[in-house]
Parts: structure tokens; sequence; C-alpha cells
């Protein structure tokens, strides 16, 4: 399936930026599941001053806004020709060891919700059953809600909160996988709905490690496994490591974001 996707995001401000460094997230790879045909990421207001994969292989780019500016915007166009349908990402290994996706952040700590969650993995007959039943026990507990967390939640929080988004439920599937001892990792990148071009987001959604098949994804928010309709840009332990874009900046100038996206066939 070939994906055309246009994303802007634009930051604003209410006074003159003296300095701030960004780093942008949003170069999808070609692999065996997904082959860019062309991309461009275009930034005003600011400069790239260096390109290079992160630890996760994260095509990355490190941006810094001009100094005195009231506005940067990152504008993204491209598309991409999807291949794989069945949710296996499968025995595809990069610098980081397994074990390293065992470990817990701050954003995927787990508390008394999540080790309950975690049980579900070990009752099931398998590993696969049990992670299933994991994602179907997760959108159960925290139906879909715009309302409620943000950026900086972490996954207990989004549980405790009794719902979230596509970013909540990753954390909350990677954290009791870990739980249960299974390697877990939050992914970043598109969905194209079905009924809709305009998007409200990029979207997120995880993958664990089952032995025979390698990495599988799991879309909690969805119900699905991530099909033909997905483009994959960045891997992390967490929503911080594979944000689109993170950073920071100085002075005291309040921020305002807008983002505009569109996928389409």
């Amino acid at each position: 399936m070939k994906l055309r996707i246009q994303h802007t995001t634009k930051y604003t401000y209410d006074a003159p930026v003296s300095y701030g460094l960004q780093q942008v997230r949003l170069t999808p790879a070609s692999s065996k599941h997904q082959t860019v045909h062309n991309w461009d990421v275009t930034i005003s207001g600011g400069q790239t001053e260096l390109t290079f994969d992160d630890q996760y292989q994260n095509k990355t780019l490190l941006v810094k806004a001009d100094a005195g500016t009231t506005e940067v915007s990152v504008d993204v166009t491209g598309e991409v020709e999807t291949h794989s349908s069945d949710g296996v990402f499968g025995k595809v290994y990069g610098t980081a060891p397994l074990w390293h996706f065992r470990q817990s952040t701050l954003r995927t700590q787990a508390g008394r919700g999540i080790k309950k969650l975690a049980k579900i993995i070990t009752k099931a007959p398998d590993a696969l059953d049990g992670l299933h039943a994991l994602s179907t026990a997760i959108i159960a507990a925290a139906p879909y809600s715009t309302t409620g967390t943000e950026a900086g939640t972490t996954a207990e929080e989004a549980l405790s909160a009794g719902g979230g988004v596509c970013q909540d439920h990753a954390q909350i599937f990677v954290s009791a996988a870990r739980v249960a001892g299974i390697p877990a990792r939050y992914i970043s990148g598109y969905l194209m709905m079905n009924d809709r071009i305009d998007q409200d987001a990029s979207h997120a959604w995880a993958e664990a490690h089952i032995d025979g098949l390698g990495w599988v994804g799991f879309d909690v928010s969805n119900r699905i496994c991530p099909d033909e309709r997905y483009v994959r840009i960045a891997t992390g332990l967490d929503s911080r490591d594979a944000s689109p874009i993170s950073g920071v900046r100085l002075g005291s100038a309040q921020e305002a974001m807008i983002v505009s996206l569109q996928v389409q066939q």
C-alpha cells in the first residue's frame, strides 16, 4: 500500500526565543516492511545543525531555533509503500540487546495496577495469547480518551485515570509486558484511518518480543495488530525516546503548538 503523508508541526511563542534546541524524529527508514520512495523535512524558523542515528537507529535531526524567532515550523512530506499486514515485525535487531527492553523507565514504572494487569500474561497458555489478552484488558480498563492525560503522563497514572490516548495505551502495554519478563518497546509513526484523510495526530503502538516470532506489534487503542496502514518512524523504551519532536528552550516565552496531519493513499 502506498501512503502519502503531509505533516506540519508549528510552534509559536508570545515573545522572541533566545535559544531553542529540538530533536526531530520524523524520518522513516526503509526495511522489508516499508519502502520510503521520497521524504522531505523542511524547517522554518530554525536550522538543522546535525543529522544522526540515535541509540535505537532512529533517524534524528538536531534543530536549533533562530535567535529571536517567534515561530518554528517542521513540515514533512513523503510517500511510503508498506508491505507488512500481519503485525509481525520479526527477528530484526539493532545494537540494543533484548534485556535492555525489559528495563523500566520513569514513564513506564509499574505500580499496583500494572502489576495486576501483568498477571494476565502469566496465566495465559502462551506468551502470544497472553499479550493479546493484555491488550484487550488495557482498553477495557482505560478506554480511549483525549482528556485526563498529557505528554508526560506515566503509564501507571494513565491507568489510574481510567483512560488515555495511544501513547498511554502503548506505555501501559510495555510496562505490563516487562513486569512479566517480556522485552517490549514503544513505537511512534503514522496510521491511515479508513474513514478520513485528516488525522488528529501521529500514532503510537507497542511491540513485544516473542520467542520464535521476534517482535510483534499491538495497537491497543484500535484493538488490532499493525497492518499495511501503518508507517513506522521511531522506537524506544517509552514515549520520550520515540517522541516525534522533543527539546529545550530558554526564556519565559509561552509556547503554543498546532499540528496538521494528512495520511492517504
